[in-house]
């Protein structure tokens, strides 16, 4: 009822309208009035005149009531599309899609939401995901960013398809967390690998770069001399501090190291973490835990190798040894190589705490049944 109060009234204010400065004047001058002229021809056309004119007046009484309308704040009758109007699990289930064409898109897409959250910094409240900021040039040119413009350009169809409404910052946050990975093995059959992240949407696009924050934010392969030190362990936490992230989540967090790999020709490293980069598990902390890792001699910068059952060579980072030598972060590694039912129940409350980063009062999706 409401939502038809301003067409009432509107119409009411039209009909007094017509009435005084139209209908009226051409009373007073007699040009309308039915049967104001002593010869029956002229009150013929005066009649005719006068019923075409309110006509005229009732069609456009109707047509103002009929039109949307938009007043003291309520909507119009025209859908404008909005956040709350978009199906989600209709956006998931695109993306899935495009995960399932090219499994090997899946670590890049969790890489994507990683990097643009985790630029927070809890003291000034800047950065984070709420801005998808990664999508300009001066983001994407920061150093540990190398190759996201290839995710971010697959996930531009998406976005166009839903338009305005689904925000840059929701898309590539959805992508990496909001929707679960796939095993390559059964990738047209079955969702299987990582736990379900919670998720929710309201983040709101930046307008421009201006919000890009500084270089340096994101944690790095390594520091300090080459090979791990203690300046490793150091950096992981000064980093991850920033973002309000405790010991036990910085393990969790590298975690996502089970999936995808390094590419020389973006980082310099070169190599996967474990045997299936595309399958989410614990395999992460089994090999870090069990393997024996040697120093690569190679061309490239100072990085880890190992072989697993199989053969199949295996490379870590500084900073992933970092995890097995300093004693607070290894009781984790250890705990996850043990539980994995554990290690996915923390790293899903740390990957929504780090996807929520620089945000305020998201609105939850049930993204599946």
């Amino acid at each position: 009822m409401a939502a038809n109060a301003p067409s009432r009234s509107l119409r009411r204010f039209l009909i007094r309208f017509l009435f005084l400065f139209f209908i009226l004047p051409q009373l007073s001058a007699g040009l309308v009035l039915p049967g104001g002229f002593s010869d029956g021809g002229h009150r013929y056309v005066c009649r005719r005149n006068f019923f075409s004119l309110c006509s005229s007046a009732v069609g456009a009484i109707s047509l103002v009531a009929t039109s949307p309308v938009q007043a003291e704040g309520v909507s119009s009758d025209t859908t404008i599309p909005t956040a709350s109007n978009i199906d989600y699990r209709a956006v998931a289930s695109d993306i899935e899609d495009l995960i399932a064409r090219v499994p090997y898109r899946g670590p890049p897409l969790v890489r994507l939401a990683w990097h643009s959250s985790g630029t927070y910094d809890r003291v000034t409240e800047t950065g984070g995901s709420g801005g998808g900021t990664i999508r300009f040039q001066e983001e994407l040119a920061h150093k540990e960013n190398v190759g996201l413009a290839q995710p971010i350009k697959w996930l531009e169809r998406i976005k166009v398809k839903y338009g305005d409404a689904l925000s840059y910052a929701d898309l590539y946050t959805m992508a990496g967390g909001g929707v679960r990975m796939r095993c390559a093995k059964v990738v047209a059959i079955k969702v299987m690998g990582g736990p379900p992240i919670p998720w929710g949407y309201g983040r709101t696009d930046a307008p421009d770069s201006s919000a890009v924050t500084p270089d340096g934010r994101l944690p790095g392969a390594d520091s300090g001399k080459p090979g791990y030190d203690e300046s490793d362990s150091a950096h992981l936490r000064a980093t991850f501090n920033q973002m309000g992230f405790d010991d036990g989540d910085i393990v969790a967090l590298s975690g996502a190291h089970a999936l995808g790999r390094c590419n020389k020709w973006a980082s310099g490293y070169d190599g996967t973490w474990t045997t299936d980069p595309v399958a989410f598990d614990n395999s992460y902390f089994v090999l870090l835990e069990s393997l024996r890792w040697r120093r690569r001699e190679w061309d490239g910068p100072f990085q880890y190798e190992a072989r697993a059952v199989g053969g199949k060579a295996l490379m870590m980072l500084p900073t992933d040894l970092a995890l097995l030598r300093d004693p607070s972060f290894r009781k984790y590694v250890r705990l996850y190589a043990k539980d994995r039912s554990r290690f996915e129940r923390d790293f899903s409350a740390a990957f929504q705490k780090l996807e929520e980063l620089g945000t305020k009062g998201l609105i939850p999706v049930q993204l599946w049944t």
